[in-house]
């Protein structure tokens, strides 16, 4: 049943289509922080393996609300890894596990990658298709990937 909520069909085929394009990175993202988490090891591995497993519980619980706004919006949510791999932007880190600089290096370029693309995302969705509830809910998700990026980043420094 096609949602009576203000928004034009192609409007809500456009943002079915961003969100479901950012679901799949966050698909990504949480198999990679997943990843990282399992395998950290060295001197840090305690702080480091809960820091990793409060991120991707985060990534978790945007995952969620990412796929249940695609169902408020009368879309479907992709739900198969052949699909997530296919829409996504980000790059699958396969292979042995990195050593730990590098893993926080990765996914400081992931969230900033992120960041990039739901600020185009926002503008679009506010600008482009007047659709100021996804922009809004974008721009949430957008400020808590600055935030996870800021706390990789200072790993880094």
């Amino acid at each position: 049943m096609q949602p009576n909520i203000g928004l034009e069909k192609d409007v809500l085929k456009q943002d079915n289509t961003l969100l479901n394009d950012f679901l799949s990175d966050l698909h990504v993202l949480y198999i990679k922080t997943r990843k990282y988490h399992w395998n950290v090891a060295g001197p840090n591995f305690m702080e480091y393996h809960k820091f990793f497993e409060k991120q991707y519980n985060a990534i978790e619980e945007e995952i969620d609300a990412v796929a249940e706004r695609i169902r408020q919006l009368g879309g479907t949510p992709l739900a198969t890894m052949g699909e997530f791999l296919h829409n996504t932007s980000l790059k699958e880190d396969t292979g042995k596990p990195k050593d730990t600089a590098d893993m926080f290096k990765n996914l400081l370029s992931d969230h900033e990658q992120i960041v990039r693309e739901l600020r185009e995302d926002v503008d679009k969705c506010d600008e482009d298709l007047k659709d100021a509830g996804t922009a809004d809910f974008l721009t949430g998700l957008m400020e808590a990937h600055e935030a996870m990026a800021w706390m990789l980043r200072k790993y880094l420094s």
